[in-house]
């Protein structure tokens, strides 16, 4: 029998059991049981970064699955032989949703209507008109998986797209064609919204600097449900001080945003604490990844999402 961690009894109970495997549960906070026999450890959802210094507890780790996309801070501190995969795909419905909330939130002056009605008797504000989404240029910046979720649901809006990766290739069912990284130049100036998507690396560190957020039309907005890392914070805030361009942020840097930082009080920018993968549509399909990936590694079918080989 191959011995799987999970982080508690409800993963247990709502995986089910698959031949071939035993589950312990373990939040990597205490020594796990049978450390000696666990092959695969699938981390908690939340608050896992600060203790995976605990797999080096499993001497004879296999496979690290993690239950979220990003992967850059695990990375380092998985041991050396281990393999890491990611929850590619389990995100893309939730942070989807929350991409193209930020965006109609920001665009319409949701944040405005909200403060008014928080006043101690409500304030009825004059009659505005907001940029709509519709016939708006969106840019989406990172088109994996939840790159086109996120164009599948901006399409019916009307809008017109343009999708970028690390390099050109053909398009698909939802664009033409899909640019590379290296004809941004080219693109921003054209763009009214752009939506951040891309993975933490050394390449897209700052991706989003001075240079990227001068070259966006006035009234643009940036929208990042990315990492914060992505965005120089610092440029970021010069450009929206004096309401060039606006932003809808689920991720900073620093994150969490300490009280008092220049962005909460930036004209224009929204702010949401890193919750575009927090909605119910997370845990169904995270049980149908874990599902699947147990499955194969018991019967010694390949692997999805592995990000790292060991």
């Amino acid at each position: 029998m191959t011995v799987v961690t999970l982080p508690d009894d409800s993963w247990v109970r709502d995986v089910g059991p698959v031949p071939g495997i035993e589950y312990v549960t373990w939040d990597l906070r205490t020594p796990p049981d049978r450390a000696e026999e666990v092959a695969v450890v699938v981390p908690p959802y939340t608050g896992a970064s600060a203790q995976l210094s605990a797999l080096s507890q499993v001497p004879r780790l296999d496979l690290v699955q993690l239950l979220t996309a990003g992967y850059d801070s695990a990375l380092p501190l998985v041991p050396s032989g281990v393999r890491l995969a990611n929850a590619a795909g389990v995100h893309d419905a939730s942070t989807a949703e929350l991409a193209v909330a930020l965006t109609l939130a920001a665009l319409r002056g949701l944040p405005d209507f909200v403060r008014a009605q928080s006043q101690d008797a409500g304030t009825w504000l004059p009659l505005h008109l907001h940029p709509a989404l519709a016939d708006k240029r969106v840019l989406i910046l990172g088109y994996g998986s939840i790159g086109r979720a996120v164009a599948a649901r901006l399409i019916p809006f009307e809008v017109e797209l343009t999708a970028v990766a690390s390099r050109a290739r053909g398009g698909d069912e939802l664009v033409p064609s899909v640019h590379g990284v290296d004809e941004l130049p080219h693109l921003l100036p054209h763009a009214d919204v752009v939506i951040v998507l891309v993975p933490l690396s050394a390449h897209t560190e700052q991706l989003v600097d001075a240079d990227f957020l001068a070259a966006l039309p006035d009234g643009a907005l940036l929208v990042n449900v990315a990492r914060g890392k992505v965005v120089d914070t610092d440029a970021l805030v010069r450009a929206t001080s004096h309401g060039r361009i606006l932003a809808a942020l689920d991720v900073t840097d620093p994150e969490p945003l300490p009280p008092g930082h220049a962005l909460w009080s930036s004209p224009g920018v929204l702010i949401t604490p890193h919750v575009g993968g927090g909605s119910s549509a997370f845990r169904p399909r995270a049980v149908r990844l874990l599902r699947e990936q147990i499955s194969a590694y018991a019967a010694g079918r390949q692997l999805r999402n592995i990000v790292h080989e060991g």
